[in-house]
């Protein structure tokens, strides 16, 4: 089973002296309780579009649901892991996502986000204990209001902020396939645009590489 063979791998770097953090996602999960009540999601350059009702909805599978599952899939393997959001320790301050439209206003996707600052102090506590932080992309914005990060996204502002010294990005694809069908193993920042404006990468894969 792939969560607990992530589990143990992630007990095993804690136990050899390489600190982990875990950040997840949960975009299946969201789309099954949003389909099940009847919600319909809309994704702009594979962000979600998020209205209140809808991101009530993704906190609670988010932070209530997978956090947790992740959590004690790490603990029974052997681990101390320790689930928490953006909101907690205010660990992510947020600004409002803004999709740009060609001579127009952006397109307002709603209650998205992305991290404007991360709370280093706690994660570099997390670093020097003996506890796996597993952190849902969840954050809160100057007015308190709460956001939907996409896990992508939080996992680089928050690799950035520690200075990670690797980013590994667990995802149900290969990579960026060009238009032969090959997989890229290397590419330079210098790509990334070009890839994008011509559709070699897209959706979801958008802000990995982002």
């Amino acid at each position: 089973k792939l969560s607990s063979s992530f589990a143990k791998d992630i007990v095993l770097l804690k136990q050899v002296g390489i600190n982990p953090v875990v950040v997840h996602g949960g975009g299946p999960k969201i789309k099954d309780m949003l389909d099940q009540l009847g919600f319909k999601s809309d994704f702009i350059n594979g962000l979600r579009v998020t209205n209140k009702e809808t991101m009530n909805i993704v906190e609670m599978v988010l932070s209530g649901s997978i956090n947790k599952d992740i959590v004690m899939d790490i603990n029974k393997e052997g681990g101390s892991a320790i689930g928490l959001s953006g909101k907690d320790a205010l660990l992510a301050k947020t600004e409002k996502v803004k999709i740009p439209k060609s001579n127009k206003k952006p397109f307002d996707i709603g209650y998205v986000g992305k991290p404007e600052i991360i709370n280093q102090e706690i994660l570099e506590w997390f670093l020097q204990s003996n506890f796996i932080p597993v952190i849902s992309p969840i954050g809160f914005d100057k007015n308190y209001n709460t956001f939907n990060i996409n896990a992508d996204t939080m996992s680089g502002s928050v690799a950035s902020s520690i200075l990670s010294e690797r980013l590994i990005l667990l995802t149900d694809v290969d990579g960026v396939i060009d238009k032969k069908g090959n997989l890229l193993t290397e590419i330079s920042l210098n790509d990334i645009n070009k890839l994008i404006n011509n559709g070699t990468i897209s959706g979801g894969m958008i802000p990995k590489v982002e």
